[in-house]
């Protein structure tokens, strides 16, 4: 693991307990929609501390990863009170451990922000997905609005500082330098927020 990733992650087991009070009451219906209709084996990378956990259907066989302890610890306590069956692993979504094509679906809820090396994140989670699988993303990115975009390049370095997040990443463009294929995109919240269906 990189100093910068090593950085990040320290980043991100010093805010887990606010993560983890805060982060499952964002963005509910957009969690909902994203995850109906999941069955198989299913990865989620980057589970944070479970904020999707609950929105599951019950018949997925679910592995989540996350490359902060601290991110994990509260993951296990909400799966436990959810009463849901997740195997939890500490890991690098760029350098994922499992096999190729080892899953039939693939999440992300807003993690590639914080990915140091994004696009070898997307080219991880393209080698582990099934040929016939469904890479799902739900990602803020920068604005396509030139004043807006201006003043997110601004705030990035701050955002980076207190959070490790990047919010002016040019997502699209890196889920294509991934080899991704886009089947939809789906602007949320103007062009900040979208959820993205991609195939590997």
């Amino acid at each position: 693991m990189g100093r910068e990733t090593q950085t990040i992650k320290r980043r991100y087991d010093r805010i887990a307990p606010l993560f983890h009070r805060v982060d499952g009451k964002m963005m509910r219906s957009w969690r909902k929609e994203l995850l109906s209709g999941l069955s198989g084996n299913v990865l989620e990378v980057g589970i944070g501390t479970g904020a999707n956990l609950s929105y599951y259907p019950p018949a997925v066989r679910l592995t989540g990863i996350d490359f902060s302890p601290k991110m994990l610890q509260y993951a296990e306590q909400r799966a436990k009170e959810l009463k849901i069956d997740v195997t939890l692993m500490e890991m690098d979504a760029q350098n994922l451990t499992f096999e190729d094509q080892t899953f039939d679906y693939i999440v992300a809820t807003c993690v590639f922000c914080s990915v140091p090396d994004p696009v070898q994140g997307m080219r991880e989670m393209k080698r582990v997905c099934n040929k016939e699988g469904e890479i799902r993303l739900l990602e803020h990115m920068r604005s396509e609005h030139p004043m807006v975009g201006k003043l997110m390049d601004l705030l990035n370095p701050l955002t980076v500082r207190i959070s490790g997040a990047n919010i002016n990443r040019y997502t699209l463009k890196n889920v294509e330098s991934a080899g991704l294929i886009i089947q939809k995109s789906e602007p949320l919240c103007t062009t900040i927020v979208r959820r993205l269906l991609l195939r590997p």
